[in-house]
């Protein structure tokens, strides 16, 4: 959505400067600290944010399993070239993020991005490093 819209000498782009408003606002999010509240209001109501991988999803057929950006016939439209299964993409790209997410859930595969996690001291060491109260450490 954060593309350019001037277009073309040929054919100019419509709704410009509406569009470079719209963008902004887009790229100005926290999409970071958005990601971080959700899990947290999640986990606070007893469920369980999973992160899916996004790619492809939506030029994957959920039938058999090809993929192929020719199957996107249109932005809307989903067309399997390969068993000719049909149906809105937004649908398909819903049903394979959807089973990705058993897929994940099934295999007991973490969820995380790859990012680092903070790590925890060890409880043996975290026990040395505390004194009981009112006995100074050695």
């Amino acid at each position: 959505m954060s593309g350019s819209s001037k277009g073309t000498s040929e054919q100019p782009g419509k709704m410009v400067k509406q569009k470079s408003g719209l963008n902004r606002a887009i790229l100005d999010q926290g999409w970071g600290e958005f990601r971080r509240q959700l899990d947290y209001k999640v986990a606070w109501n007893g469920g369980m944010l999973l992160a899916v991988p996004p790619h492809h999803t939506s030029q994957t057929c959920p039938c058999c399993g090809h993929v192929s950006k020719d199957n996107r016939l249109t932005q809307a439209q989903f067309l399997c070239v390969d068993c000719g299964y049909a149906n809105n993409a937004d649908v398909v790209g819903a049903i394979n993020v959807l089973e990705r997410g058993y897929r994940l859930l099934a295999c007991g595969e973490s969820a995380q991005s790859g990012r680092s996690v903070k790590q925890e001291p060890a409880e043996g060491r975290a026990q040395k490093l505390r004194s009981p109260a009112g006995i100074p450490a050695l």
